[in-house]
């Protein structure tokens, strides 16, 4: 799946990716919005900048991703 700038998402799970780390964990559950989805690398592998509700912008896997009906 191809992430775009400004698209709602949950981080719903636990990422099997190498770059989660254990803090990680008490996002899950939580909604944002996609500010950097790295489009110009087009890396499935890339993280994915995601600004959570009043928790700040960080860097998701893909995997833990999953985009919200508007």
């Amino acid at each position: 799946m191809s992430f775009r700038r400004g698209q709602k998402v949950e981080i719903y799970k636990k990422s099997d990716d190498e770059a989660w780390q254990d803090y990680m964990d008490r996002y899950i559950g939580l909604h944002g919005i996609i500010t950097d989805p790295d489009t110009t690398k087009n890396d499935p592998n890339a993280l994915i900048e995601v600004s959570l509700d009043e928790k700040g912008t960080h860097r998701f896997p893909q995997d833990c991703l999953r985009v919200l009906e508007d």
